[in-house]
Order: C-alpha cells, then sequence, then structure tokens
C-alpha cells in the first residue's frame, strides 16, 4: 500500500455497554472497501507516579485486588506506581497530584512527566502520563490508602532502591510502572547515584 493511499476510516460507532468506562463497536472501512468491526475500549485518560527519595534511597508503591488479575488466577497482587484516572475538569498533573494524597497520603513538589503512553492500542482509547516525583518524609502528611467509598484498601509499600533493583524486571508485572522504574534507573543513573558515602 502507497503512502497516497487511504488508510482505514470509521463509518459509525455504536456503545454495547456503558458504566465506568465504555465499551464500543466500531465499524471500519478498509482500503479495499471492505466493512470491518473492532471491539474499542474507552474510560478516559490516566496518570501513574513514582515518588522517589534519592537521599534515603526509597521508592512510593502500591498493591491493590485487581479483578482481572483475580479472574486470569493471579495468587498476589503486582507493585504498581500509584495511579488513577484523570476526572473531567482536570489535568494530567493535578490528577498525579491527588492521587499522590489520596493513595498514597504523599504531597508532591516537583513532579517531572516522563512521557505519554498508549496503555493497550489495540483496544483501548487510554493514554496514560507517566511521572517521576521527588519526595521527603516531611512530605507524607497522611496514611494514603486509597478512598473508603471507594474500597480501594491500598497498600502503600515504601521500598528500598537496592531491593527494587535486586527484584528485577520480571517481579514488575505492571507495564507502567516497570517504565516507570526503568526511567528513574536512568535518571538516578545520570545524577551519580548512588552517592558516595
Amino acid at each position: 500500500m502507497s503512502g497516497s493511499e487511504p488508510g482505514h476510516r470509521i463509518e459509525r460507532v455504536e456503545t454495547v455497554y456503558q458504566g465506568w468506562g465504555r465499551l464500543l463497536l466500531a465499524t471500519l472501512r478498509t482500503p479495499d472497501g471492505s466493512l470491518i468491526t473492532r471491539q474499542i475500549e474507552d474510560h478516559g485518560d490516566a496518570v501513574a507516579v513514582l515518588p522517589y527519595d534519592a537521599a534515603r534511597g526509597t521508592v512510593l508503591l502500591v498493591r491493590q485486588s485487581r479483578p482481572p488479575l483475580l479472574f486470569r488466577g493471579e495468587p498476589e497482587p503486582v507493585y504498581e506506581a500509584l495511579a488513577g484516572r484523570i476526572d473531567p475538569g482536570e489535568d494530567a498533573e493535578g490528577t498525579a497530584r491527588r492521587e499522590a494524597v489520596e493513595e498514597c497520603g504523599v504531597t508532591l513538589g516537583t513532579i517531572d512527566l516522563v512521557g505519554h503512553f498508549f496503555a493497550m492500542p489495540a483496544v483501548s482509547t487510554e493514554r496514560l502520563s507517566l511521572y517521576l516525583a521527588p519526595y521527603s518524609l516531611a512530605d507524607r502528611t497522611s496514611a494514603g490508602g486509597g478512598l473508603v467509598q471507594d474500597h480501594e484498601d491500598i497498600e502503600v509499600i515504601e521500598m528500598r532502591l537496592d531491593d527494587l533493583w535486586a527484584k528485577g524486571m520480571g517481579a514488575l508485572a505492571d507495564m507502567k510502572t516497570a517504565i516507570l522504574v526503568l526511567a528513574l534507573r536512568e535518571r538516578l543513573a545520570a545524577q551519580g547515584w548512588p552517592p558516595a558515602a
């Protein structure tokens, strides 16, 4: 196919289910004129943040029950960077700050954008904005744990960087967290971490 030929185009979209997110059925016309259908999951955009304390050599991670993992028969929740959906009227950075307080009880100062990533472009419209954020003990203003009314029951874990590195990438089954850990490792290496004793 040459670059001058038209690509796929959406002819119509039907809403199959609407709740927290929407399941859509899209009818597309292919470059050869055929009509095909594809499912699209749409729940809006989200953010994820990995708070780190370079001076103490720690990061904040969370774990919570995830129904899709229970459905798969996964025995334990996975380690995750704190994350959440961007609510109407919010921007990505504001959501990152809100989620940091709700989930980890940490008030963030500087937050640095790593990038914008599509989580599963084959089926989902979600775009994730990923951030790294330094924090200190003084920034831990509450216990965190998520919103009680949403039954989030989030376990907050302050993990030593040495322990995180020792676990290896295989222990980070959550993709957004794996990307953020790699970005943090690169950042700290560029800053000469760990500091000389």
